[in-house]
């Protein structure tokens, strides 16, 4: 499987000819009208066999940076037909306060490949109620916000990931050299029993190092 990282929560996964786009952005206008710097560049000539969308923010619904008219499947819950099978759709809150503050987030799982993956969207609950983790079970490749503010950082990051089982766990939602908001992943990075940082923003999931112990995998910013 090829994963590319697009900056913030945008990523393309790849396994053969199928292909899996999950919260892209498009018109990041709204955020430099607050004085926040954004120089992730813009999605271009990407073509999805499905497009998902975990929840209405700007940054992480812009499906019309993706070319085409993929089947799409944006801010919902239920276990859902596609064009890669069922998808599970978990519904969780972008924050601590039962969704009141920044409203419904959607956490996806499905199998590409013979690969359980799992993204997590901007996960804001101070932790996996029983039921959602559940639903979830065990995941083996985990994408999940770490930067803290409107989502959880490190350390729940960290508890989540040990509480599905994933064997790959990807950071996303920080700092980066390209935004000047969040936090950086580097307390993330910390916490990690192997880590993996690439000088690439994407990489082949078989070509990673083989161990016992989950392995963390930070791409470089594209």
């Amino acid at each position: 499987m090829q994963v590319e990282w697009y900056g913030q929560s945008a990523f393309r996964l790849t396994d053969g000819a199928t292909t899996v786009f999950i919260d892209p952005f498009d018109d990041l206008t709204p955020l430099t009208e607050r004085g926040m710097r954004w120089d992730y560049p813009a999605i271009e000539g990407v073509q999805a066999d499905l497009l998902l969308v975990t929840h209405e923010h700007f940054d992480h619904n812009g499906v019309g940076a993706i070319a085409g008219d993929p089947p799409t499947l944006r801010s919902t819950a239920g276990r859902l037909e596609s064009p890669i099978g069922e998808v599970l759709a978990v519904a969780s809150e972008h924050d601590d306060a039962a969704g009141t503050e920044r409203g419904p987030n959607t956490l996806f799982a499905f199998t590409l490949g013979d690969r359980r993956v799992a993204h997590l969207g901007d996960f804001g609950q101070g932790e996996l109620r029983e039921e959602q983790a559940r639903a979830l079970g065990t995941v083996d490749l985990l994408f999940v916000p770490v930067g803290g503010g409107p989502t959880i950082g490190a350390e729940q990051a960290t508890a989540i990931a040990a509480r599905l089982g994933a064997r790959v766990v990807v950071p996303m939602h920080y700092r980066s050299d390209r935004i000047d908001f969040l936090e950086p992943v580097d307390a993330f990075a910390a916490l990690a029993q192997r880590i993996e940082r690439l000088d690439a923003s994407a990489f082949d999931l078989d070509a990673l190092p083989d161990g016992d112990t989950p392995l963390v995998v930070v791409p470089a910013a594209p």
